[in-house]
């Protein structure tokens, strides 16, 4: 049925792809007007980031208070332009800008965003506000550590609504530095160790990206072409594209991550202050799953055909293995950095099923893990902050001294598990379903796969349930003299709050987070059921 729909997103996609282009986007331009809400939305972060040195240093509140106000309009901001110039209903690139930055390479400054762009990015603002609210406790040289956070943001915002293969790898590794000095400065004994694995990893990952975005852009035309729209349009050898594709998925193995590229994560999370963690759990991962279905899924076909049964064990095996890996961790933070690796793998199996059902409920489990992810470091940091503990089996008991923390942490869990009524266990049932009934796929694979999935997750509630009861149950902190923990504060708990009422209400109503990716989702596999 997809093959013969004839829908009006459908209908517009077709146009577009068979040359037809003028009429759809001179239609766009009138109903979102020329006003250049993705640029301010860009800009703003980073050059009111900029501002914060020329304060006067009267205490850290001005620098929070300023932090969380930039924040805050930037979300605002999001919202509206998001609210009242963006239609659903429309797969094709909306509010766009094309302006001339570089005129000697003729490069554009191209914006644009969809329904697969707008998920992410209203996930990039509610997290960043968070993580702001949540390095409240940061003293140490705060004036930096806020701008890095701001520049991460600008970063993130600007790779999500990139329309321009060399805007998009600018934006890449923007994100390098701001993490590897907010890594380096205000993380943990080992921070220069975890920051300089970071850098190396990423980096070296980046050296692909750049090959694949030189050649994507300077092949088959005498003009070098680095816009999405024209290069959906490029066709390539086989061989050749299957390099290309190589090429990206390095990259976005490193940022994702799949195995065995993943060794930089425990690492960087054992060391890093929680508010980095949330920014790092809850966006930086979901970069390398966007990149995935934006460049290799849409622009590279033929090859993501050919590697999507390669993604769907890799994805199987990831899962498995991280879960495996998780259960015999001792660092807390380690423990949920390795469930954040076995989670990730539900995106990949997703991407790699190529059906509607699969890619949609990859994109809500990017979305979903964000919010469950962010949470459990945030907890995590703030129990061992007040503990001073970071190791499992010297824990024990807190449940009694601090009632708020066990309550909201064993919740998170529950997500985290996959319990039915919260986002997690929707977005790993639809990633199911999609599997199933793909059409690409034998039954006996299929079978094989899901039975294999099904193994992970029992063994996600055993290392998630094994730390809560190390964490909370039990007497061990009760030995310690002078033991007085204080529970959750007003902060702790607002924060908790406004993450836990996205996870339940994308449980309870998914469509809600569907409808916002459904028609360029069929759009995307149109492609490949055209072909």
């Amino acid at each position: 049925f997809l093959f013969t729909d004839k829908s009006p997103c459908s209908t517009k996609y077709i146009i577009l792809r068979t040359g037809f282009s003028g009429q759809i986007k001179t239609y766009l331009v009138f109903i979102t007007s020329y006003f250049p809400w993705l640029t301010i939305l860009v800009v703003l972060p980073i050059f009111a980031g900029s501002s914060i040195f020329l304060f006067p240093h009267r205490g850290n509140k001005m620098f929070r208070w300023y932090t969380l106000c930039i924040c805050l309009l930037e979300l605002l901001l999001t919202t509206y332009a998001f609210c009242y110039h963006f239609q659903l209903d429309d797969p094709l690139m909306q509010l766009k800008e094309d302006s001339k930055w570089i005129d000697v390479f003729d490069f554009h400054w191209r914006l644009g965003i969809d329904g697969l762009s707008i998920g992410p990015i209203l996930l990039t603002g509610f997290i960043t506000t968070l993580a702001t609210l949540a390095a409240w406790p940061v003293t140490r040289n705060s004036r930096l550590f806020y701008f890095l956070m701001l520049a991460m943001y600008s970063g993130q915002i600007g790779l999500f609504s990139s329309r321009d293969l060399l805007l998009f790898f600018i934006m890449w590794e923007l994100e390098l530095i701001p993490v590897y000095l907010l890594l380096s400065m205000w993380g943990g004994k080992k921070r220069l160790y975890s920051a300089t694995k970071f850098i190396l990893y990423t980096a070296g990952g980046s050296i692909f990206f750049l090959i694949g975005v030189l050649g994507m852009g300077l092949y088959g035309s005498n003009e070098p072409t680095l816009d999405f729209e024209r290069l959906i349009n490029q066709s390539y050898p086989v061989s050749l594209e299957i390099i290309f594709y190589f090429g990206f998925l390095i990259a976005y193995a490193v940022k994702l991550p799949i195995i065995p590229l993943h060794t930089w994560l425990p690492d960087t999370h054992g060391e890093a202050h929680y508010s980095t963690c949330m920014l790092l759990a809850g966006i930086l991962l979901k970069m390398g799953a966007y990149g995935l279905i934006r460049i290799n899924m849409e622009l590279l076909p033929h090859a993501h055909s050919i590697f999507s049964p390669w993604l769907v064990i890799i994805g199987t095996m990831q899962i498995i293995y991280a879960a495996s890996t998780s259960l015999g961790q001792r660092n807390l933070k380690k423990r949920i950095a390795y469930s954040s690796v076995s989670h990730m793998g539900f995106t990949i199996i997703g991407i790699g099923s190529i059906t509607d059902m699969g890619l949609n409920g990859a994109i809500l489990q990017m979305l979903s893990h964000g919010f469950i992810g962010a949470a459990l470091f945030f907890l995590a940091g703030t129990s061992c902050d007040r503990t001073r503990l970071v190791y499992l089996e010297e824990m024990g008991g807190i449940s009694i001294p601090m009632p708020k923390i066990f309550t909201m942490f064993s919740s998170f869990s529950m997500a985290s598990l996959a319990l039915p009524g919260m986002s997690g266990f929707v977005a790993e049932f639809v990633v199911f379903f999609g599997l199933i009934t793909s059409t690409k796929y034998l039954l006996m694979p299929k079978m094989l796969i899901t039975f294999v999935m099904a193994i992970a997750m029992i063994l996600t509630p055993i290392y998630l349930l094994s730390m809560l009861r190390q964490m909370f149950y039990g007497y061990k902190l009760f030995n310690i003299p002078n033991s007085n923990f204080l529970d959750s504060g007003p902060r702790e708990l607002f924060l908790s709050i406004c993450i836990f009422l996205p996870i339940i209400g994308i449980g309870i109503y998914p469509d809600f987070v569907l409808s916002l990716s459904v028609d360029k989702v069929h759009a995307i596999l149109s492609n490949y059921y055209h072909r």
